[in-house]
């Protein structure tokens, strides 16, 4: 029941999406009129309906791969196949865990491959080559073995060996594991995808020093990533956390903005760090987290937990898979009151950066990135409200026009 509503609403939004951004395809907004022109609006409104429709795939294969694999019996079957092999119970749950999520991500494959070679391609932002994605690819996985399988192995043999509330520790070191990788991620893992290199443009160097300072924020660096390797799509942020925070801009964002709007977005960056968005949001993810164990910890002593999901027998592991699964569908209800937060940051660190430059400065260099990313300029209010991590474009330049009048 609870799989059938949550699949129904994500359908009715992107219905209601695709309406609405095909409804405005043909006519900027008045806001717009003079920084984009009607065929970058109708280039946008496309891409947009692209997306959406491939997310509907997306949506409905995500669903049958569910069934197959629960109802359907896929989990037990892969259950069986290494019980034969008649190995510990430890590491026949990990082999367990593991492949059934390799599946999946077998499964799912098409998909991200439609959406970079096909979608992306069409609307000149796809920079990938073959080698490369699965270069990536191949990577992400070893990453994702080496790093995600000790961690997975630690908690089964928790839930094994502490008693009820094993699901307390479990939550501490999980927990604990995200802040180790907050502060690994940007000095060992992202340069294995891509090339870091300091800013050497000394008079912009000079300004983002300078704003550091007024803003009171330290980094060990700026940095440049050679995101066109991939993309065409052009972004900033800050990440890491204690000595490893550093800045960094793509090299198509560099491209494509001058000197005082790239200050511009670095001042709404620093807005998230000096708000103390990232904080907020880890202890909402720990929250979040701590729930999820919370609940994990009693369903996995019930028998309907399993045969309700299409599992025939019972373990450690297959609790933790089956909640792996499941939880996606419980968090589509609080994706709205999530998107709702991350809005209201996105607003405070807009706030921040028209106090400590000029709200003209990034004005302009949100026009440009919402016409060099095709993003539409006219989505569906619900939707956005339900989806959209950022404010949509028309109210996102209301809030900073006023900051300058």
């Amino acid at each position: 029941m609870t799989l059938a509503l949550a699949f129904a609403i994500e359908w009715w939004l992107s219905h209601r999406q695709l309406a609405y951004v095909r409804t405005h395809r043909d006519a900027v907004p008045d806001a717009f009129k003079d920084t984009i022109s009607l065929e970058a609006h109708r280039k946008a409104a496309d891409y947009t309906i692209d997306k959406a429709r491939l997310a509907n795939v997306d949506r409905i294969v995500g669903l049958v791969i569910l069934l197959l694999f629960t109802l359907g019996g896929g989990i037990d079957v892969v259950n069986r196949f290494w019980a034969g092999f008649e190995l510990s119970p430890l590491v026949t749950g990990i082999a367990v865990i593991l492949s059934t999520m390799l599946l999946i991500n077998l499964f799912e494959l098409p998909i991200s491959l439609y959406q970079t070679f096909v979608i992306e391609e069409r609307y000149g932002f796809n920079r990938n080559t073959p080698k490369q994605f699965i270069t990536d690819l191949l990577l992400q996985t070893g990453l994702s073995l080496a790093i995600g399988g000790p961690l997975l192995a630690l908690i089964l043999w928790i839930m094994q060996s502490v008693g009820n509330y094993w699901w307390l520790l479990a939550w501490s070191i999980v927990m604990g594991f995200s802040i180790l990788m907050s502060w690994a991620f940007p000095t060992f893992i992202a340069p294995l995808f891509n090339k870091f290199t300091p800013l050497e443009d000394e008079t912009l160097k000079k300004r983002i020093e300078t704003l550091l300072d007024r803003c009171g924020f330290q980094s060990k660096g700026i940095f440049v990533m050679d995101g066109s390797r991939r993309s065409g799509h052009g972004n900033a942020y800050f990440t890491g956390i204690g000595d490893s925070k550093r800045i960094v801009f793509f090299d198509t964002l560099i491209n494509s903005l001058n000197h005082d709007e790239l200050e511009a977005v670095l001042a709404h960056e620093l807005g998230h760090f000096r708000r103390k968005h990232v904080l907020k949001m880890l202890v909402a993810s720990a929250l979040i987290t701590l729930t999820g164990f919370a609940l994990l910890g009693w369903l996995s002593g019930q028998d309907w937990f399993y045969s309700g999901l299409g599992v025939s027998s019972q373990s450690n592991a297959l609790a933790l898979l089956l909640f792996m699964l499941i939880a996606p569908v419980f968090a589509t209800f609080l994706q709205p009151i999530i998107a709702y937060f991350q809005r209201r940051h996105e607003f405070e660190a807009d706030d921040f950066a028209a106090y400590y430059t000029r709200p003209i400065y990034l004005i302009n260099a949100l026009v440009k990135l919402y016409r060099d990313n095709a993003s539409t300029l006219t989505p569906d209010p619900l939707y956005s409200a339900f989806h959209y991590s950022h404010p949509p474009a028309s109210i996102r330049i209301a809030n900073l026009s006023a900051k300058s009048s």
